[in-house]
């Protein structure tokens, strides 16, 4: 389960904002706040894993509630100012959602983030699993990345090869692959990445997964090196 808070000024964006969540599986709000005071309040007796932040409120904009904080959880700002993503990024946020944003980039932050709330949590837990959202023929799939064989990119898709079968969905191989967990995937080509954990052998060139071959790119000879160590 995700824990998350809400900060921002206007009703209208904890509507939207917890409308959307409510679509995703394992999504707990804990509290509306609507300035950051009232955040910092709560943060200081109870924790969660993901903050909805808007920058421009009364009293202690954005920014400056992040920098008070000695250990923050994951954040995605929530602004209508663009001109903000660069300090954003220096705070370390997760993603930065322009408003008006559609619930496919709400998703993708939210997958972004709970990528990194989860492989921490799989640490302390370790039947926790890794579980994201992919978008394919408008609709929205929940996948375990455990159960992930290999992914393909096909031009501006990316193939997701399971167990069971396999779906395409409409996003590039690179951002993908940054979704997954980083210890859990290792890319062997431009246009191939794999569970190591999946691979039943590897003869010359060939990664050899289940029913599947996977090729070895020259330039990745080096990640599949340190596999076999």
């Amino acid at each position: 389960m995700i824990s998350y808070l809400i900060i921002d000024d206007e009703h209208i964006a904890h509507d939207i904002i917890k409308g959307y969540c409510d679509l995703i599986p394992n999504m707990r709000l804990m509290k509306n706040c609507y300035d950051a005071l009232e955040a910092l309040e709560y943060l200081h007796k109870n924790e969660v894993d993901l903050i909805f932040l808007d920058l421009n409120m009364p009293v202690l904009k954005g920014f400056e509630f992040l920098k008070t904080l000695q250990n923050p959880p994951k954040v995605i700002v929530t602004t209508a100012y663009q001109e903000f993503a660069l300090e954003g990024y220096e705070h370390n946020i997760s993603d930065y959602l322009l408003k008006p944003f559609g619930f496919e980039r709400f998703l993708k932050a939210v997958n972004k983030s709970m990528s990194s709330v989860v492989q921490k949590a799989s640490a302390e837990k370790n039947d926790v699993p890794n579980r994201i959202f992919v978008q394919s023929n408008k609709k929205h799939i929940q996948l375990d990345t455990e159960n992930i064989l290999y992914i393909e990119a096909t031009g501006n898709y990316t193939k997701i090869v399971t167990p069971t079968g396999a779906i395409t969905i409409r996003e590039k191989f690179s951002a993908f692959l940054q979704q997954l967990p980083k210890n859990d995937f290792v890319q062997v080509h431009k246009s191939f990445a794999v569970a190591p954990k999946q691979i039943n052998s590897v003869e010359g060139n060939m990664i050899f997964i289940s029913n599947y071959q996977v090729p070895i790119g020259k330039i990745y000879k080096m990640n599949m090196l340190k596999l076999l160590k």
